[in-house]
């Protein structure tokens, strides 16, 4: 039996692949936490809506939600900055299998 030696281009086809579906991987729970949040913030609303006679409870949960809402915006952003750190280490990985 021969050995079986991995070439650089297969290697870098693996490194390649194990990135994209981390990636993918990642932003597919980050997008199923926001979903999470956001039927749980719902659930909430339903339980409060009919205790809701003077309004003050309507402030509490619009404060809330306002902070929920700016707290989804923030992991959206980041999520965005990472599939661009992702997409930048992939190109470099991409030119360094070219220069080899």
């Amino acid at each position: 039996m021969g050995q079986y030696r991995e070439t650089p281009a297969s290697s870098l086809s693996s490194l390649v692949t194990g990135a994209v579906l981390g990636a993918a991987g990642l932003a597919w729970w980050l997008f199923s936490e926001a979903e999470r949040r956001q039927r749980s913030r719902k659930q909430r609303a339903m339980l409060y809506a009919p205790r809701m006679q003077d309004g003050s409870e309507a402030f509490e949960n619009s404060k809330n939600s306002v902070l929920e809402d700016e707290n989804n915006e923030q992991l959206e952003e980041r999520v965005e900055q990472l599939n661009a750190a992702i997409a930048d280490v992939r190109k470099q990985l991409e030119d360094l299998g070219a220069r080899s």
